[in-house]
């Protein structure tokens, strides 16, 4: 009997049933520049015994349709690096749009460079045991970006402008990634500089026990607020500082985030509070994408909260989890976007929720470009504006990594 496992661009996987519980698996590969095919590979599969149960038999298949599963996860990983490598990297690291601007706006555009991510970059470079292009990233992250108070948020090649703001969060990232490096990579050196920018990161970003959102090297002063979402509590955890000043720092970050469970009929995340005021701050639109953030961090320190990954699951699974919601829970719009489902996909990991991680794989890649003919080809991104966003490729790319 034949079973047809999966077909599509990348190319065909057959299924042959050979008798006794053997069964042979059968891959056409094809390019991705034309329709010729380049390889095939044979794998064979037999249950132990010749007198196999039809639920062993069952299971074995299942088994195969999870291999051609990952099969096509690798194929559609491979290109959108290609795509990266090819379409949105400078001499300066990753583009923040693959079209480029005037680079002078209020926000990020064009070919500016972010240190948002370089840190996403390097943490997906770890997790697939890359040390030599962590390296090349991380040297030419601390080149672009580092300066004497954190990492520069932001630099315009064009005005040849280092911005002299940090923000926690990307400094976060990027020191994750370093002590991801010295356990995957079995080297020190990672965690010493790890703890280096960790400290600094304490100097410059917390007072008084609170961590705040940036740190301006220019005014020599912090903000008066953090957005919950910077909040990394298992990186902090990590960090340098007197054990009982980080006792205190990590008891009230981690007040501050729980408290801003909005309910258990939408259990999303405030966006910020601030510290002026003792207060969060209102605001009419919540924003899915820092709530994810925020729930991702929850995970990430195993104190997320049941309910919101219960809502995720639902809103995943019937393809409705929106860009905005107002504070009730209603949908502000209908925009869906690559970066929320892969954020999805690497909760679903971190809490072990396989189902959850598969279902945000399979919402994320509608959004994947697969079109030979196109310059974005493989890439996240919208073909009649030629928009494609550093966030939302280098999230995707990440959610591949786990």
């Amino acid at each position: 009997m034949l079973y047809i496992v999966y077909f599509d661009k990348i190319g065909y996987i057959f299924v042959y049933s050979a008798g006794e519980g053997a069964f042979v698996m059968v891959m056409f590969k094809r390019s991705i520049q034309g329709g010729l095919i380049l390889a095939l590979t044979v794998f064979l599969f037999s249950a132990c015994g010749s007198n196999e149960e039809p639920a062993a038999a069952s299971e074995q298949k299942t088994k195969m349709n999870h291999y051609a599963e990952a099969m096509k996860l690798q194929d559609r990983r491979d290109l959108l690096e290609k795509f990266m490598e090819q379409r949105m990297t400078g001499p300066y690291g990753i583009y923040t749009n693959y079209l480029d601007s005037e680079q002078n706006a209020e926000a990020a555009t064009g070919h500016e460079v972010l240190s948002e991510s370089a840190g996403l970059l390097l943490r997906y470079e770890v997790r697939r045991g890359e040390r030599g292009p962590f390296d090349q990233t991380l040297a030419l992250a601390t080149k672009t970006f580092d300066q004497s108070s954190g990492f520069s948020y932001r630099y315009s090649p064009k005005l040849d402008q280092r911005y002299p703001v940090n923000a926690a969060i990307d400094d976060l990232r990027i020191i994750q990634a370093m002590y991801e490096a010295a356990n995957t990579f079995k080297e020190e050196a990672y965690r010493k500089e790890a703890d280096v920018k960790g400290q600094r990161l304490y100097q410059y970003n917390v007072k008084d026990g609170y961590l705040y959102d940036f740190y301006d090297e220019n005014l020599k002063t912090v903000n008066s607020f953090i957005t919950l979402c910077y909040v990394n509590l298992s990186v902090l955890e990590q960090i340098p500082a007197e054990a009982g000043a980080k006792k205190e720092l990590l008891k009230n970050m981690r007040t501050i985030v729980t408290n801003g469970y909005l309910s258990n009929d939408f259990p999303f995340y405030q966006t910020r509070y601030n510290y002026s005021t003792g207060s969060y701050e209102s605001s009419d639109s919540i924003n899915t994408v820092e709530s994810l953030l925020t729930i991702l961090a929850l995970a990430e320190a195993g104190l997320q909260k049941p309910e919101s990954i219960a809502f995720i699951k639902d809103k995943v699974q019937s393809g409705t989890l929106y860009g905005s919601y107002s504070r009730s829970g209603q949908p502000r719009n209908e925009v869906q976007s690559t970066a929320i489902y892969a954020i999805c996909a690497i909760i679903g990991s971190r809490i072990s929720d396989q189902d959850l991680y598969r279902d945000s794989i399979k919402r994320m890649q509608a959004y994947q470009v697969w079109d030979s003919s196109s310059m974005l080809n493989g890439g996240f991104a919208d073909q009649a504006s030629q928009q494609a966003y550093s966030f939302d490729n280098l999230m995707a790319l990440l959610a591949y990594a786990y």
